[in-house]
């Protein structure tokens, strides 16, 4: 009976290391094809019928995703995707960015040693989040051009975020995006291009019917998370708030220099962020927003 019970652990546990072993390379696989049209590249209908055949049933939602971010003109923006997926896919999507990313780390791993080790750990749902509206947002950028997401409206509640620091996340990466847009046109060339800018603000999308600015729910509880490779966690709220002030002052400026519209000036100021002094820590321009409300 000692004898039987043996070998059947046995049985199960070589079942469970080959099934892992099975899932693993197929994350691999879709990491792969993750990375290599992620960019401007169109993948062949060779590629993605490869895809279509052959993988666990668990990895389908995490096909799908993959596969409908590396299209020009996907639909990513509709709830299918915006929706909070399941844990697996989340986690999938996590790793296949993870491998994404090893090549350019100091501490390169293999990738069966990377993905196995992922596979075993449990990660906060807050970074699985992240990183799945990070690949979203990313693969919106990189892929459905021209920028244009004014037709958009994002109510965040239908998407299954259900606390104030899902929906954050959500809010900060898709601005880290919109943020993006308007980047070297005030902080390259010189003089700013301020019309150009505005242009593209005005491309925003909106948050629960208002404006982009309107949103203000960003009291949740901070965290820390590796933003940048090689350079350790870092605070979630001082990158990603920081950049969202950054954006907002430059939407400031903008209205200034091209409309010096006061009613326009006065709805940004008092209906946005600008005017909340408990969030200044996570920005460097403090100074520069203390200095704005002391003239009101």
């Amino acid at each position: 009976m000692k004898k039987l019970l043996l070998i059947f652990m046995y049985l199960v546990i070589s079942e469970s290391i080959y099934g892992q072993g099975i899932r693993r390379d197929q994350i691999i696989e879709l990491g792969k094809y993750y990375s290599s049209y992620m960019f401007m590249n169109e993948p062949p209908k060779s590629a993605k019928k490869e895809l279509d055949s052959g993988f666990d049933d668990e990895l389908r939602k995490s096909i799908d995703f993959i596969q409908e971010g590396a299209k020009s003109k996907n639909k990513l923006l509709t709830k299918e995707f915006l929706m909070l997926p399941d844990t697996t896919t989340l986690k999938v999507v996590y790793i296949i960015d993870a491998l994404h990313q090893n090549p350019h780390r100091v501490d390169v791993r293999e990738p069966k040693d990377l993905v196995d080790s992922l596979l075993t750990i449990e990660i906060p749902l807050y970074e699985l989040i992240d990183e799945y509206y990070s690949t979203l947002f990313t693969a919106v950028g990189n892929k459905n051009k021209p920028f244009n997401l004014s037709k958009i409206d994002f109510h965040l509640k239908e998407y299954g975020l259900d606390s104030d620091r899902a929906r954050g996340i959500f809010y900060l990466r898709c601005m880290e995006l919109c943020g993006s847009q308007i980047f070297g046109y005030m902080n390259i060339v010189n003089p700013p291009n301020t019309k150009k800018a505005l242009d593209y603000i005005n491309k925003f999308p909106k948050f629960n019917g208002s404006e982009y600015f309107r949103y203000t729910d960003l009291y949740f509880n901070d965290f820390e998370i590796e933003i940048l490779n090689n350079k350790g966690k870092q605070s979630y709220k001082d990158y990603y708030v920081g950049k969202l002030y950054s954006t907002l002052l430059n939407h400031l400026i903008c209205l200034d220099k091209e409309s010096n519209d006061r009613e326009k000036i006065t709805e940004l100021l008092l209906g946005s962020i600008l005017k909340d002094s408990s969030l200044y820590k996570h920005t460097s321009h403090k100074a520069t927003l203390e200095g704005i409300f002391k003239k009101q």
